[in-house]
């Protein structure tokens, strides 16, 4: 397997992530966001939609984290990282899709290119826009968790939830965002980093990480 991410992208930690905690071998291979080779026509020949994480599996090649991360959990069953119940599977993607659908998109690269290149917006407005959505949108997570609280996002085991709630962290942090108000869900991301699933497979720790 080659997956093809970007140190700092969010949706490519996800599948990092995934890979570890089912202890997959695969290729690294780097593309650098900044340096818009994510553009260039082989990495398009690759990927319709110009965006990483890219999975080349063999001859199949998956595009979309969450979708990534199901194919290698249908692929690869253990561990599991969706519950047994049909319910359980339900909440654990809605979490994830409430912090990769509602959250995420707002505040990737190409929109905060678009807000300051186009917009002509200011880095503290462009940083003002980040941190409102992030920050609103992790009281849904935290209102989640608060109401069926648990060691991870469900349960007692990592889920998809989990690993999708984990980057979206380290990107708060990043530009500085309020995290104080959301106690449920800096609790659950410091009992995923305590795995090292999560902390080995973190930006400062990639290949490409300058």
């Amino acid at each position: 397997m080659q997956l093809y991410n970007y140190f700092r992208s969010s949706a490519s930690y996800r599948v990092r992530i995934a890979l570890a905690l089912k202890g997959l071998d695969y290729g690294y291979i780097p593309v650098h966001l900044v340096k818009r080779e994510h553009l260039d026509d082989a990495y398009t020949a690759l990927s319709a939609s110009r965006l990483v994480p890219t999975l080349q599996d063999g001859d199949a090649v998956v595009s979309q984290s969450l979708a990534i991360v199901e194919y290698l959990d249908e692929t690869h069953p253990q561990p599991p990282l969706l519950p047994a119940d049909a319910l359980g599977r339900a909440r654990v993607r809605a979490i994830a899709q409430d912090i990769a659908c509602e959250i995420h998109p707002l505040n990737n690269l190409r929109v905060l290119r678009y807000l300051t290149h186009d917009l002509k917006l200011s880095e503290d407005d462009k940083n003002r826009w980040y941190r409102h959505w992030v920050e609103t949108g992790l009281e849904s997570v935290e209102r989640q968790l608060a109401a069926q609280p648990a060691r991870y996002c469900h349960g007692d085991m990592p889920s998809l939830a989990d690993l999708t709630l984990v980057p979206q962290i380290f990107n708060a942090q990043r530009f500085n965002c309020r995290t104080d108000h959301v106690p449920q869900v800096m609790r659950v991301f410091d009992a995923c980093m305590q795995l090292d699933a999560f902390s080995k497979t973190q930006p400062s720790a990639c290949p490409d990480a300058a």
